[in-house]
């Protein structure tokens, strides 16, 4: 039977998927509108499940705050490409994700997962997740996310640098503008933890061992290489924790001299890294492009 213009319109408004595809749809179901919008979930989540072993190592970080900004959510959501990372489909998905983060209070990301994308959504964000990557033609993943609530005096805030890299931060005392300054300077200098004494001390060592080698080298007496030992080790903690820091944008004062100055201290932060960790798989773009030719 004539499948018309308006049907695959009609198709594609509902999901999201190309022309050619939906036509096809149609013409399999005989116009059945129900139909094909079945078959194409079905064959989706089937193109879905094919691309699931493939490296996600792109993506983006989405932020949200609750209405009265006492609960703050930051989540990574992985891609294959920066291409598709870029565009509106998918911030939107990971800006959607982020506020039901916020909204619900998942205990993790199977549980976020196991909720629908939104209230009355009949299907879950595991199985629209499939739909998207159906639809996008990338492997994709909701990483992982961190989940901040506060009370009292406790002051939230963020900054993204681009798509790529984002910090929460919740501060006690102070204002969101500070908050946002001590983010920027987690961002940018990518500090470990807050003060010495969440250094693990198995980093301590760590570096204390790599000290030691490098002091014994230099031939001189036993408590000559102690101190300088001792003085590396605290110039090393001053690097690695925010409040031994300089303040990126006044770097005559220290992270904690900024925050004394302004009656504040951090309680926490976190900084997400889009692909941080993930091993990459080294694509030789000729082989890839043929291999679809030939899939096609």
């Amino acid at each position: 039977m004539a499948i018309s213009a308006a049907q695959v319109k009609e198709l594609r408004e509902r999901t999201g998927a190309g022309m050619m595809e939906c036509k096809k749809a149609l013409t399999e179901t005989e116009g059945d509108m129900e139909a094909a919008v079945e078959h194409m979930r079905k064959t989706g989540l089937a193109k879905a499940d094919k691309k699931a072993d493939r490296t996600a190592a792109e993506g983006r970080i989405a932020v949200a705050y609750s209405d009265d900004g006492s609960a703050g959510a930051i989540v990574e959501l992985n891609c294959e490409t920066d291409f598709v990372a870029r565009g509106d489909q998918f911030k939107e998905y990971a800006q959607g994700i982020a506020e039901r983060i916020v909204r619900d209070r998942p205990a993790d990301v199977e549980a976020l997962k196991d909720m629908a994308p939104r209230t009355g959504d009949a299907e879950t964000i595991r199985e629209s997740l499939k739909q998207l990557i159906a639809q996008l033609g990338e492997n994709m993943d909701i990483r992982r996310f961190e989940l901040f609530e506060t009370s009292g005096n406790g002051v939230l805030n963020h900054y993204l640098h681009g798509e790529r890299i984002g910090v929460l931060v919740e501060l006690e005392g102070g204002d969101a503008d500070l908050a946002r300054d001590i983010a920027m300077h987690v961002a940018a200098s990518n500090p470990a933890c807050i003060a010495e004494e969440n250094v693990p001390q198995e980093l301590i060592e760590k570096e204390k061992a790599v000290f030691q080698a490098q002091a014994e080298e230099s031939g001189k007496p036993q408590d000559i290489i102690e101190k300088m030992i001792t003085g590396r080790i605290n110039k090393f903690l001053k690097e690695v924790t925010l409040l031994g820091q300089p303040f990126v944008k006044d770097p005559d004062q220290s992270v904690a001299q900024l925050l004394e100055d302004k009656g504040a201290k951090t309680v926490r932060f976190v900084r997400l890294e889009v692909g941080e960790g993930i091993e990459k798989e080294e694509a030789n773009f000729a082989e890839e492009v043929m291999a679809q030719v030939q899939g096609s």
